[in-house]
């Protein structure tokens, strides 16, 4: 258990492999586990680098009647120890259903764009062991296929850009709120915490009975292995996808047709299914079940079938990936950082200019120059289903033509882990992106990574 006179070994087991260089925000709702990490922080970097910037960043949900007020009383909290405080609020219209899901989508929106507007490239959160446990549980009660089990990377790319940390993911809340009382520091009680509405307080209160802390260490003992698992398998998918896979033209995957029939099976089913998510646009990888079979037939005679929005034409000549030509964007102006189809990332410079963006389509398609080594039907298959810009029936260039270099950029994402990359997945997420042309992601925030050496420490 955390106790105050233990408070430096503390501060350094938390930090200081963490890179504070371009400073940190710190997301504080007032609950003790926010307000523990702030102060945590806070001594660690009076400590150690007093020039560090350190924003606090609350966000005002608005979904309580005294949410506005408990983030007044976080700033006056803040402002009374020198720290600078921003209070964000998520305006619009509230889904009736998926609450959770989508405040924690804007929270993080916020949060990103709070660091983004500092030029600050850390976030750090306050969540703890028992919050580890509780996902673990929900995910476990979901028949969840396996990945999900890690539970909350130590680490998450949110957008491509912005690392949020977790720092506190082995500390106990009740160790953290034992260190607030000893300092005569009080915090903010969410209701929402309890209430049974919602699936987390229903687990958290289950927790709280009879056997709940066997419970809990179990449930932190798997996320433990099954992170381990999950880096794993990842990187041997990424070592797969690096020997098998090529993108003979923008839209179209390649593998080998050696590929299906690898020994380890584990790794190429798990490869298949990013592969598949990732040509197709989905945030999730392709269903296990309906791949295990897919990858089957593969190994045993040609096909053509599709899965996640993905048509998987299997030839004498290799297996080829490309989106299916359903259900692909309707025409509509480009706007800045938007994710068109989920497989290119949207960058305006200047104004649309009276430009959209829709797909090249077949008719241009079959003008364009494709390589020889691969079937002509199939590239331009892929091509029709690229993103063109387009100024009335002119169609300009895949990089805005005559709108001038730096006017637009649309530049290839890796679908599944677009928005939100766990540290576990950073491997298979790296190869996918050099394999179809997307930026590389920034590397985790954590003294001396590189390469595989610092995968294995996110």
């Amino acid at each position: 258990m955390l106790t105050p006179d233990t408070k430096p070994d503390l501060l350094d087991r938390l930090f200081s492999d963490l890179d504070l260089s371009t400073g940190a925000v710190a997301a504080v709702s007032g609950g003790s586990d926010s307000t523990a990490l702030l102060l945590l922080l806070k001594d660690h970097l009076d400590r150690t680098a007093p020039a560090t910037r350190l924003l606090a960043v609350t966000v005002d949900h608005g979904l309580r009647p005294d949410s506005a007020s408990e983030a007044r009383l976080v700033q006056r909290f803040c402002v009374e120890r020198g720290i600078a405080h921003r209070i964000l609020s998520w305006h619009g219209d509230k889904p009736a259903t998926g609450l959770p899901a989508a405040a924690r989508e804007a929270r993080y929106r916020l949060l990103a764009e709070a660091a983004d507007a500092e030029g600050i490239k850390l976030i750090l959160t306050g969540h703890t062991a028992d919050d580890q446990a509780e996902t673990v549980l929900m995910r476990q009660a979901r028949d969840d296929d396996g990945r999900g089990l890690a539970g909350m990377a130590p680490a998450t790319l949110h957008d491509w850009r912005t690392w949020i940390v977790r720092p506190l993911l082995g500390t106990r809340r009740a160790a953290l709120r034992e260190m607030l009382r000893a300092r005569d520091i009080s915090w903010i009680e969410d209701p929402t915490n309890i209430d049974i509405r919602f699936e987390r307080p229903r687990v958290r209160a289950k927790l709280g009975q009879g056997d709940g802390e066997r419970r809990m260490a179990e449930a932190l003992a798997r996320s433990e292995q099954a992170a381990l698992e999950r880096l794993d398998i990842g990187r041997r998918a990424a070592t797969l996808i690096d020997a098998f896979a090529d993108r003979p033209v923008p839209g179209l995957i390649r593998l080998d047709r050696g590929f299906a029939a690898h020994q380890d099976g584990e790794a190429a089913l798990y490869a298949l299914r990013i592969l598949l998510a990732a040509v197709g646009g989905m945030s999730f990888l392709a269903d296990e079940a309906r791949c295990v079979a897919l990858l089957s037939r593969l190994r045993s005679a040609p096909l053509c079938a599709t899965l996640s929005r993905t048509v998987v034409d299997a030839r004498r000549t290799g297996i080829f990936l490309r989106r299916e030509n359903r259900n692909l964007p309707a025409a509509l102006p480009p706007s800045n950082n938007q994710l068109w189809d989920n497989r290119r990332r949207i960058t305006l410079k200047d104004g649309p200019g009276g430009l959209v963006i829709a797909p090249l389509g077949s008719a241009a398609a079959r003008q364009a120059s494709v390589s020889e080594d691969v079937p002509q039907s199939v590239a331009r298959a892929a091509l029709a289903a690229e993103p063109a810009l387009w100024r009335g029936a002119e169609r300009l260039d895949f990089t805005g033509g005559d709108t001038g270099p730096q006017a637009i950029s649309m530049v290839p994402v890796v679908a599944p882990f677009a928005r939100f990359l766990p540290s576990f997945d950073l491997a298979p997420a790296v190869a996918v992106a050099a394999l179809v042309g997307a930026p590389l992601p920034p590397a985790p925030p954590f003294h001396g990574h590189d390469g595989e050496r610092g995968w294995a420490k996110a």
